[in-house]
C-alpha cells in the first residue's frame, strides 16, 4: 500500500485548535503499517468520549465541541480517520474499504489506547464506523450519541441530495474539500477555517480518502458491506446501551435516519432527544457547544 503523509507545516496556525497531535502505527491490512493521528484533552482518569468525524472533514471539526467536554472533566479522544487530517493517506481509492476503516479505528482505540467505558459521538462516517464498533465490541462502550448519521444497509435508497454529492465527488477533476464541508454548514467560513479544512490535502494525490468514502456507503441490498451492517443492527437492537440522538434541524442527508434510530435502539426509549437548531450536516461546525451539551446530558446519566 502506497501511503502519503501530509507535511506538518500544513497544520501551522490552525484557528482555535492548538491541541498537540499524537501518533501511533496500526496494521494497514496489507502486511505493513500506517500512522494514525489523534488529539486528546481532559483528565486521564475522566470518563472517555470518542469523537469520530466524517467525510471529508477531520478532528478540527470538533474544535468547539471539545472545550465544554474537557471543562466537565471528560477525557476526549478525537482521531483522524485514515486518509484524513494528520493520519496517513492511502494513495489509491481501492485501498479504502468500509471494513478496513472500521478495523483501523478499532486498532487505534482498543489495541493502542485500550479505551473502556467509551461514550461514542459519531457524525456522518463517524457513525457508520462507530456503530459497527459498538455492535462488535459492546463491552467497551458506556453510551452512544448519534449526530447526523446512521447505519445504512442499502435496503432504503439514499436521498437525492446525497446522490448529488456522490456524483460531484466522482466527477470533479479537482476536489475542493473546504467547499464540500462549507456546503454542509450554515456558518460561513473565514479564510483560516477554509484553509484548515484544505490543510490535509496538499494536492489531488492526497484525496483518495475523500473520493473513496461516498463509494463505500451501502446503497444496494447486495452491497459488499450490507451483511456486516445487518449483523450490527441485529446486535444493536438487542443492546440496552444508553443512546441519544442529537441531530440538527438542517440536514436533508440524514434526517430520515433519526426516527429509525430512536425507534430501533432500546437505549433510546424514554429519552429526550434534542434537536440542534440552526445547524447543517456538519453540526459541529455550526453548533459545537450545543452538541457538547447534548453529550453531557447522556454522560451525566451513564457515569
Amino acid at each position: 500500500m502506497r501511503l502519503l503523509r501530509t507535511p506538518e507545516s500544513r497544520f501551522a496556525d490552525l484557528p482555535d485548535f492548538a491541541h498537540e497531535p499524537r501518533y501511533a502505527d496500526v496494521p494497514d491490512g496489507d502486511g505493513g503499517a500506517l500512522r494514525m493521528a489523534w488529539v486528546e484533552d481532559g483528565p486521564a482518569d475522566g470518563p472517555v468520549v470518542l469523537l469520530l468525524h466524517g467525510e471529508p472533514s477531520w478532528s478540527f471539526l470538533y474544535r468547539t465541541t471539545i472545550p465544554p467536554l474537557v471543562a466537565a472533566g471528560l477525557r476526549v479522544i478525537a482521531p483522524d480517520l485514515v486518509g484524513f487530517g494528520r493520519s496517513d493517506k492511502p494513495a489509491e481509492i481501492a485501498d479504502h474499504g468500509y471494513a478496513r476503516h472500521v478495523e483501523w479505528v478499532r486498532a487505534l482505540v482498543f489495541d493502542v489506547l485500550d479505551l473502556h467505558g467509551v461514550t461514542l459521538v459519531g457524525q456522518d462516517w463517524g457513525g457508520l464506523i462507530g456503530l459497527r464498533l459498538v455492535a462488535e465490541h459492546p463491552a467497551r462502550f458506556a453510551g452512544v450519541v448519534a449526530a447526523n448519521t446512521g447505519l445504512p444497509t442499502g435496503d432504503v435508497d439514499m436521498p437525492e441530495v446525497w446522490w448529488g454529492f456522490r456524483r460531484a465527488v466522482e466527477k470533479a477533476r479537482e476536489l475542493d474539500v473546504a467547499r464540500l464541508v462549507q456546503s454542509g454548514c450554515r456558518t460561513p467560513f473565514t479564510d483560516d477555517v477554509r484553509a484548515a479544512y484544505d490543510a490535509p490535502f496538499p494536492d489531488e494525490s492526497y484525496k483518495a480518502g475523500p473520493r473513496a468514502m461516498p463509494l463505500l456507503v451501502p446503497t444496494r441490498p447486495d452491497d459488499p458491506s450490507t451483511e456486516a451492517n445487518r449483523a450490527a443492527w441485529a446486535v444493536l437492537r438487542g443492546l440496552d446501551l444508553p443512546f441519544l440522538c442529537a441531530f440538527s434541524d438542517g440536514d436533508p442527508i440524514t434526517a430520515a435516519m433519526e426516527p429509525v434510530l430512536r425507534a430501533e435502539m432500546p437505549g433510546a426509549a424514554g429519552r429526550e432527544h434534542p434537536t440542534i437548531v440552526g445547524a447543517g450536516h456538519f453540526l459541529q461546525e455550526d453548533a459545537g457547544p450545543e452538541l457538547a451539551a447534548a453529550v453531557l446530558t447522556l454522560v451525566g446519566r451513564t457515569r
